[in-house]
Parts: structure tokens; sequence; C-alpha cells
């Protein structure tokens, strides 16, 4: 059973966070000045520092999925290849899977799919490369709509990952869908991949095709 939000602690720790962002500024503007002003900085106001922070972390919600915003996507797209609105479950993972095939359907009748049905399909398709493969040692990028780390191994944390994965939204749902080859799209300059382990060629597809 899952727990009930603390509403009332919420809201304690988001006044307490509110109240600490000017010090915060303040305290944040000392430790980024140059080294001579920082070793004049108390290591004790330092820990207060990471205390604030931790504070405004707790004032902020997590994100969650905006069910109505998927199932208008969905249905925008039902609606232009002439099928009824979306009568189903309207979970995360149940929206993008329709989304996904409301996208398939219209790229199959020859209609380019509407921006914010292939927007849901190419995160849930990533949502799946990421729970199939967990990991964190190669980025997966599908811009402008998601990118998602996979594969075990090294955890890259800053800067630039060390093994990355670029490529269009529609040719990633080729892949993940198996109706192209991680080879031909490379070939084709449709993907892009650098780094050792950036070849992902043997977790793909992540589903079948349309009509496979």
């Amino acid at each position: 059973m899952a727990m009930r939000p603390d509403v009332a602690k919420i809201r304690k720790n988001f006044a307490r966070a509110r109240a600490n962002l000017p010090l915060l500024e303040h305290d944040l503007a000392n430790l980024s000045a140059e080294p001579s002003r920082r070793r004049h900085f108390p290591q004790m106001a330092r820990r207060h520092v990471c205390r604030r922070l931790r504070l405004a972390c707790l004032a902020v919600a997590p994100r969650r999925p905006d069910l109505g915003r998927l199932l208008a996507a969905l249905n925008e797209q039902r609606a232009a290849l002439g099928e009824p609105p979306w009568t189903g479950l309207t979970t995360e993972r149940v929206l993008g899977a329709a989304s996904l095939a409301a996208v398939e359907a219209a790229r199959a009748a020859g209609a380019e799919p509407l921006r914010a049905a292939l927007r849901v399909a190419v995160r849930y398709s990533l949502d799946l490369l990421a729970e199939q493969v967990p990991g964190r040692t190669v980025e997966v990028r599908v811009p402008p709509f998601a990118a998602v780390q996979c594969v075990e191994g090294p955890r890259h944390t800053r800067g630039t990952p060390p093994n990355v994965v670029e490529t269009d939204s529609l040719t990633w749902l080729d892949l993940a869908s198996g109706g192209l080859t991680w080879a031909d799209a490379l070939a084709s300059g449709r993907l892009r991949a650098s780094g050792q382990r950036a070849d992902l060629s043997i977790y793909l597809p992540l589903f079948p095709a349309a009509g496979g």
C-alpha cells in the first residue's frame, strides 16, 4: 500500500527553503568567488549551504506525468487517423504504448505523425530501453524529445558522456521496432554513435514492428 505524503511536512520544508533562498544566494556567491575569498569562507558555513540545498530539494515535488496531456496527444493522433477517442486505461505506460501504436499506424498510412503523439511514443520507447537495459554507461539522445542512460558499466556523472548515441525520432522508432538495422542506420548517416560501448544492436528491437 502506497504511503500518503505528509502534506504538513512538505509545506514546512517548502517554507523553510523559501526563507533560506536569500541566504543561499549569498553563500553560493561566496563559494563561487575567487580562491582568495573562498579560503575565508568557514567550513561550518559550507555545511550550512549544503543543508539549505537539501531543504530546497525536499521542497520540490517529484516529476509526475501529466496524464491529461498524454491522453490529449493520443486522441489527437487517433482523430487524425479517423479513430474514436481512447477509452482504455489511462496510465503512463498504457498511454505511451497506445501513442506508439497510433504513430506507427499513421506512418503505415503514409501520413506524418503529429508532434505531440510522436513525443509520447519516443519517450515511451526510450523508457522501455532504460528498463530493459538498465545502467548509466551509454546516453541515448533523440532530440528534441528525450534522452536516457542505459547499459551496465561505469557510471557517467559529469561532462560529455564517453558513449553517446544520437538520432532523430523516426529513425529511433525504426530501430526500436526492428524496421531498420543498426548497421544500415549508421551507414546512412541517420544514426551517430561514439564510444566503445555505444553499439546497442544486441538490445534491439525493443518491440515488433507494426503488423509484425
